[in-house]
């Protein structure tokens, strides 16, 4: 038996494409008794997993000197939505070793994508 042949997954049209590297901040839904409220936690992508059931994303941030991280189900109805911030430069598809820096050697170089360049019109070519 296949787990993805017994229950129909869909996926969230609130996350976009993702990968690590990538600060993130993701809303989530928090039911607190009768009222239901949003949350934003930003930081970064330091983990994707994908599986049959839908698969999860990690994201880190340190706040007042201790490192939080929160792992995230990709099909999850708690997750409002997911907005990139920016796209990290990086080597690896799992980034465990943000975890032993601090200060300014935890920071991730941004990838800078170019936008397409319209051609040039070619001048007429002189008559003679």
């Amino acid at each position: 038996m296949n787990m993805a042949s017994l229950i129909p997954t869909k996926p969230n049209p609130d996350i976009p494409e993702l990968s690590p590297g990538d600060i993130v901040k993701v809303s989530t839904r928090i039911v607190e008794g009768d009222k239901e409220r949003t949350q934003v936690f930003q930081g970064v992508l330091i983990r994707i997993r994908r599986s049959a059931d839908g698969g999860n994303f990690t994201v880190r941030r340190v706040t007042y000197g201790i490192g939080v991280e929160r792992t995230f189900p990709f099909l999850s109805p708690r997750v409002a939505k997911v907005e990139v911030v920016r796209h990290g430069k990086v080597r690896r598809a799992k980034l465990y070793y943000l975890r032993r820096l601090s200060g300014k050697a935890a920071r991730i170089k941004e990838k800078r994508e170019e936008k397409e360049k319209e051609p040039e019109p070619i001048p007429p070519a002189p008559e003679e």
